[in-house]
């Protein structure tokens, strides 16, 4: 087996899963409520220095996600809708390729491009969100919460 084929099956089944373990973690939030608020730690660098880390939003972006509200969670952080298109896109073509067994070749290919996106996006949001908060005074995830 070559070595993408190799990075490509440990993606496919680390994907598969973490789908899994978010599912079993959903499952036991709406049995088990607790405000979310409660267990997520404040930001120490907006805390600190009162400018956003590269992650900041990143939680928020996830919980507009889930809730449907893809505008809200690009605002928030554009990295999570970009990864929830590519990884799920990756996850059901792959799906579909191996169930087939190769018969419908779809199945997305791992690139370095796409992690060069991912971080590109995760640079280009830290410095929006700082400019427009340090500049104008703009806070984007002020309307936000979890």
């Amino acid at each position: 087996m070559r070595q993408h084929e190799k990075e490509e099956t440990a993606l496919f089944y680390t994907g598969w899963a973490l789908v899994f373990i978010l599912c079993a973690l959903w499952v036991l939030w709406r049995l088990f409520p607790l405000p979310f608020s409660k267990l997520v730690l404040p930001c120490m660098v907006q805390s600190v220095l009162g400018v956003y880390c590269p992650g900041c939003g990143g939680t928020r972006a996830v919980s507009a996600l889930l809730r449907g509200d893809f505008l809200g969670s690009f605002i928030c952080h554009p990295l999570v809708l970009y990864t929830a298109a590519v990884g799920g896109w990756f996850l059901m073509s792959q799906t579909i390729e191996r169930a087939t067994r190769h018969r419908i070749k779809i199945g997305m290919r791992y690139r370095d491009g796409y992690v060069w996106a991912a971080l590109w996006i995760v640079v280009v949001n830290f410095v929006v969100k700082n400019l427009l908060l340090i500049v104008w005074g703009v806070d984007l995830l002020e309307g936000f919460y979890l």
